[in-house]
């Protein structure tokens, strides 16, 4: 199953918010969509619902102009709008009903997503009497609960402690390898690169990249090698390997500035030579000064990278 949208264009009064939107999403896959705010985003995702009708371009399901009617949506928008005063069953059974589920396959199914995300006990309980994660994660269950065929989630992280962040991730996942097609935008990077295979970014309506994350990634800078010798202080051996003549011609910067894991105890050290290729040369100068290594790989940019690379810093 795939979702394309081909040429999409909308203008709201004199304003056009979306030019030309064309990009596709795979099932059995999840698709990030990523702007700034005002990028295009919401509008986007209310068009491929049918909130709003394009101007011009098409919302094609495999390869055909897509019918809503045929198609069950599954959407977390970032504005939340369960009911406070309610009791929690008793809302997912209406929402349910309303999205042409049977009572008894409404509840059935609320008191399963209520148990699969740890929420069995508040099952009685007002919506308004839970914690902000708790909300979210009934607001997931609503969103699942008539087992819809395309899954969209606005912001799905907001309010969640790491420990139900990893539930949702897990819930996401099973969605995306049940062969659904899976849209999630948000502005957390590290959990669109987590489990996104491909990406759209939006800058002021247009389409800015589209593609296969890994794809992207490896097309950009290849220069910067992850470097960890045996020893420790990475950064200071390879600077007096570069003093002494053995790296001359191909090896432009040396930095002991690691991200993450890699910085412990001065361990590694990122050097960037002067072309893709010399990566060679610099492990061959490395082994004949007689040097062990540990870690030599290409380090590529994190989708954050990309990010402000072709929007800028304000995400």
């Amino acid at each position: 199953m795939e979702l394309r949208l081909d040429g999409i264009t909308k203008t709201f009064g004199e304003k056009r918010v979306l030019e030309e939107i064309t990009f596709s999403a795979a099932g059995g896959a999840a698709m990030g969509l990523l702007g700034r705010n005002g990028a295009g985003k919401t509008t986007t995702i209310r068009i491929i619902m049918g909130v709003f009708p394009p101007d011009s371009g098409r919302v094609l399901l495999e390869a055909q102009p897509i019918d809503r009617t045929e198609v069950r949506f599954g959407y977390l928008p970032e504005e939340r709008g369960l009911y406070p005063k309610q009791k929690i069953i008793d809302q997912m059974v209406y929402i349910g009903r309303l999205r042409g589920l049977s009572r008894q396959e409404a509840k059935k199914n609320a008191d399963y997503w209520l148990e699969r995300l740890e929420m069995g006990q508040y099952r009685d309980a007002l919506l308004r009497t839970l914690s902000k994660g708790n909300q979210q994660k009934i607001q997931l269950g609503v969103c699942l609960l008539h087992n819809p065929d395309i899954v969209i989630l606005d912001e799905p992280f907001s309010g969640l402690d790491p420990v139900n962040a990893q539930l949702l991730k897990e819930i996401v996942s099973e969605q995306a390898a049940a062969g659904k097609i899976v849209l999630f935008s948000s502005h957390q990077m590290g959990y669109v690169e987590e489990f996104c295979d491909s990406i759209a970014i939006l800058d002021k309506g247009r389409i800015a990249l589209e593609g296969n994350l890994r794809d992207i990634k490896r097309s950009y800078d290849r220069t910067r090698i992850l470097v960890a010798l045996d020893g420790g202080d990475s950064a200071g051996r390879l600077e007096a390997l570069r003093a002494a003549g053995g790296l001359d011609g191909f090896v432009a910067d040396i930095s002991p500035e690691i991200p993450g894991k890699a910085a412990e105890n001065g361990a590694a050290a990122v050097v960037r030579v002067a072309a893709p290729a010399d990566k060679d040369r610099l492990l061959a100068a490395i082994l004949a000064a007689g040097q062990r290594v540990e870690t030599f790989q290409v380090m590529e940019p994190t989708l954050e990278q990309i990010f402000v690379e072709r929007v800028g810093e304000e995400a």
